[in-house]
């Protein structure tokens, strides 16, 4: 008996993108190795828990295919991009990086309700979410190196930043949760 609810457009769409998840966690991985290497060890460090984060996606990915009766197919990954020049071409790399996933993301959620597969539309929706706070915390880090002088930042401005990323939380404020009382 086939046990099998996911057609194989939407099981081949759900396989790539657990795949992209991967990749992505290479990406973040390398620019975390760079910025180690560099001597920025906060940044390195938040980027090694996006590296783990991105990794965990790949992870939700791959159960929800099984759950549903499908099997994930793990593809090769392709090698990271070449390592960054500059902080700036770094962290605009982990924007650029993240808005191509969202893309990908919606993508799979247009396929889904073109389907009418509403348990993957679902499913979706949290990556919908998240792909916000990806973003926004992808921006964040654009911010901040621009606030500290960009690629002319001085070594006080790149220590501090370099020690604020080290603390920072995972996850950012969105929208979504603002009030009036705590925007």
């Amino acid at each position: 008996m086939n046990t099998n609810r996911l057609s194989a457009n939407v099981e081949k769409a759900l396989s790539d993108q657990m795949n992209k998840e991967i990749h992505a966690s290479h990406i973040f991985l390398s620019y975390g190795i760079w910025a180690d290497d560099k001597g920025y060890q906060g940044i390195a460090n938040f980027l090694y828990r996006h590296a783990q984060e991105e990794r965990n996606h790949s992870i939700k990915f791959m159960e929800y295919i099984l759950n549903r009766g499908g099997k994930p197919k793990v593809d090769a990954i392709p090698a990271p991009p070449a390592d960054p020049e500059t902080l700036t071409a770094c962290f605009e790399g982990v924007f650029k990086h993240e808005v191509d996933n969202t893309t990908a993301i919606y993508k799979i959620v247009d396929l889904s309700m073109s389907e009418k597969d509403w348990a993957t539309w679902n499913f979706m929706q949290w990556f919908v979410q998240e792909q916000i706070e990806e973003e926004t915390l992808a921006q964040n880090l654009i911010d901040k190196l621009k606030i500290a002088g960009g690629d002319r930042a001085t070594d006080e401005s790149l220590f501090t930043l370099d020690k604020t990323l080290q603390e920072a939380p995972n996850d950012v404020p969105l929208a979504q949760e603002a009030t009036g009382d705590n925007p």
